[in-house]
């Protein structure tokens, strides 16, 4: 706590955005924004320093993106506490959120109000999902939905994001601090999992599922 206040972790790559929401936010009584991040590794990085009591994380980020971070994150401490604040209005995306350890999820579409009410359930140990966002997930638990984007693990996940982007084999690898050889495999085991057969094919079945919002079809064969 900072003199009393919720210590918070602000996360996000456009810095007016966080100067924005840091605005509000402060304005709340009782709350403190102690940290800002403008990816996943400052964020983990900054987390393990800072010891706030909530993080709010964007998902898309130039670097390390959110599910990857989050996943840090609990890893280290899985007490954290985490709410997704993102422009993807994408039940795929919040169950991937979810799976890797955030306690809510909340679009960047919704009010401030909502925002707000968010923060103070994660921060009260419950669940948070905006309307919008309860919408998706609930339209796709009525209709027995099966995304073969579920199948993927937060690190595929993050993985298939950055060839998303157009990153190249080494470069996620120095991303993600792991081998070019592990990258190249857990390559093969996404397309697998999703049954398609080349990069192409990816980017086709990422702008069905609405992956591309602000990705970017870069990927390559």
């Amino acid at each position: 706590m900072n003199g009393g206040d919720v210590a918070i972790l602000l996360v996000d790559d456009h810095a007016i955005v966080r100067e924005g929401y840091r605005a509000l936010l402060q304005k709340q009584r009782g709350l403190s924004v102690v940290a800002e991040a403008a990816d996943g590794a400052e964020a983990y990085r900054l987390y393990k320093s800072a010891r706030p009591d909530l993080v709010i994380m964007d998902l898309s980020m130039s670097g390390v993106g959110g599910v990857e971070a989050i996943k840090r994150i609990r890893q280290w401490d899985p007490d954290a506490r985490i709410l997704v604040f993102t422009m993807h209005l994408s039940a795929v995306h919040a169950r991937q959120a979810i799976r890797a350890g955030a306690r809510g999820y909340v679009t960047k579409s919704s009010s401030p109000d909502v925002l707000l009410a968010a923060v103070h359930d994660v921060l009260k140990g419950r669940i948070a999902f905006s309307p919008d966002i309860d919408h998706e997930l609930a339209q796709d638990w009525a209709a027995e939905r099966q995304n073969a984007l579920d199948s993927l693990t937060p690190r595929e996940f993050e993985i298939l994001r950055l060839l998303l982007m157009g990153k190249e084999t080494g470069e996620i690898a120095e991303v993600l601090h792991v081998s070019a050889k592990t990258i190249a495999n857990t390559r093969y085991q996404i397309r697998s999992k999703l049954g398609v057969h080349s990069d192409i094919e990816l980017v086709r079945l990422a702008l069905r599922q609405g992956l591309l919002e602000d990705e970017g079809a870069g990927a390559k064969d």
